[in-house]
């Protein structure tokens, strides 16, 4: 008997912000679910996307695709999308594939005009 991959999303909304929680495994089979949502959230106006990752069990090549495509479309209606709470399995992959810029927000450093990292991983990223 085959065993069925599943992924709960749960989106809670704060004007033009929301944050899609993540449960279960992103995968090939998988990531239409998530895709789908980010586009609805865009079509609604919604414009910073937050993606709480602490009850994703598994992610895939594909997962992180969706990740990067996503993060594309955001940025093209001048929005934002930020991977939060990842587990270290996924903060190496997206370290390795030189994608850790999904891992945090980068706010504007007032006094130099530069962007800064909000949150780094100097632990996991070293090893």
């Amino acid at each position: 008997m085959p065993v069925l991959q599943s992924l709960n999303l749960h989106r809670h909304d704060r004007g033009d912000e929301t944050t899609i929680t993540l449960a279960g495994e992103l995968d090939l089979d998988t990531v239409a679910q998530l895709r789908a949502m980010v586009d609805d959230c865009l079509r609604e106006g919604v414009r910073t996307i937050d993606i709480d990752l602490s009850a994703l069990a598994f992610c895939d090549v594909s997962g992180l695709n969706v990740f990067l495509a996503v993060a594309a479309r955001t940025a093209t209606v001048k929005g934002s999308l930020c991977l939060h709470h990842p587990r270290p399995m996924l903060i190496r992959l997206l370290a390795l594939t030189g994608t850790g810029f999904l891992l945090h927000r980068l706010p504007r450093a007032p006094e130099v005009g530069a962007w800064v990292p909000a949150v780094v991983y100097p632990r996991l990223l070293a090893s």
